[in-house]
């Protein structure tokens, strides 16, 4: 039976989803930004009839409102919904998107609260276990893959990149039986998919098949392993393949990819935090990322107050950023 391992952890939470011993859905929930559902007051500041306008929250993050109602000018206050979190991209942050509302204000569900609601049961996973059960199941070689794009599988692999229009999934194998090949690919990518809570449009190039009732097949594999809801095309004769799925939060990959440094950082006090000993905590960081957590007093003074002892960052010359390790 599949059940949530859920972990509180340092700037991040996390959960994933184990059935078999194997990560089948993954999410995290990092200590910024604003959370799809939350319902507040903002201000509107920017407004334009053809692209609606932008509002700003009391804790200055910002959102992009499609329609702005009739009566409400720059600098008045609105009731509005979120409805997607803001996107990493490269370079950039693609604001929040919300929409006026007429509800009570309240807060969003918590990644908590969420896998609560879900059918499976929820474990909490503590530091202080002697076992680290979200690593017995692969999450550091999920991690991996979602900050390379790449994954393997038995009869090839699979290369995910990220643009700003879609997510591409591209199929490549040894030469010989291209449907053989093109089965497992796509339900290694329908897998990866739903592991990394991948949304939005999803490209998926296969090997082509020829045969109209294999490549019927090759979408209801898909379908068997991607829950609803979500849009499909047919797979085409060039054996290309688009899904469409809600988009509400990042993906794993796009915060692994398009956030690297806080992503190490995070990685890192989770190590941390599982370490023994006694006197200061010596985090050693590759530049960028101790000066990432050196500019965040308030998750070293958190990982200190659970080690129970002092933590000191220290930069690591020649470290990569993922080498972080404490002493």
């Amino acid at each position: 039976m599949a059940e949530w391992l859920y972990e509180d952890g340092i700037g991040e939470n996390r959960a994933i989803l184990i059935e078999d011993g194997d990560i089948v859905a993954a999410e995290v929930e990092r200590d910024s930004g604003l959370r799809v559902g939350t319902i507040a007051e903002a201000r509107l500041i920017d407004a334009d009839p053809r692209s609606g306008g932008v509002v700003r929250f009391a804790d200055d993050h910002e959102a992009v409102v499609a329609r702005v109602p009739a009566g409400i000018s720059i600098g008045a206050s609105l009731a509005v919904e979120v409805t997607r979190e803001a996107m990493p991209e490269p370079g950039k942050i693609k604001r929040a998107v919300a929409r006026a509302s007429d509800e009570a204000p309240r807060t969003a569900p918590s990644l908590y609260e969420r896998i609560v609601a879900s059918d499976a049961p929820v474990i909490r996973s503590s530091a202080h276990e002697a076992a680290d059960r979200f690593e017995d199941a692969g999450w550091s070689e999920l991690l991996d893959e979602a900050a390379t794009g790449e994954i393997a599988f038995t009869r090839g692999a699979l290369r995910i990149s990220l643009t700003p229009a879609m997510t591409l999934i591209d199929i490549d194998g040894a030469a010989g039986d291209a449907y053989a090949l093109a089965t497992a690919g796509i339900e290694a990518a329908a897998r990866a998919i739903v592991r990394m809570d991948i949304t939005g449009s999803i490209g998926i190039d296969l090997p082509t098949v020829a045969d109209r009732t294999q490549r019927l097949a090759l979408a209801d594999a898909l379908d068997a392993i991607v829950p609803q809801p979500f849009e499909r095309t047919a797979v085409n004769g060039f054996g290309f393949l688009q899904l469409v799925r809600r988009r509400v939060r990042p993906s794993l990959a796009e915060l692994m990819q398009y956030r690297p440094v806080e992503s190490a950082a995070l990685a890192l006090l989770r190590r941390a935090e599982r370490s023994r000993g006694s006197g200061p905590a010596r985090l050693v960081a590759a530049p960028p990322v101790a000066a990432w957590l050196e500019g965040r007093a308030m998750l070293v003074d958190q990982l200190a107050q659970r080690l129970g002892r002092s933590v000191v960052i220290a930069s690591g010359q020649g470290e990569g950023l993922d080498g972080g390790y404490v002493e």
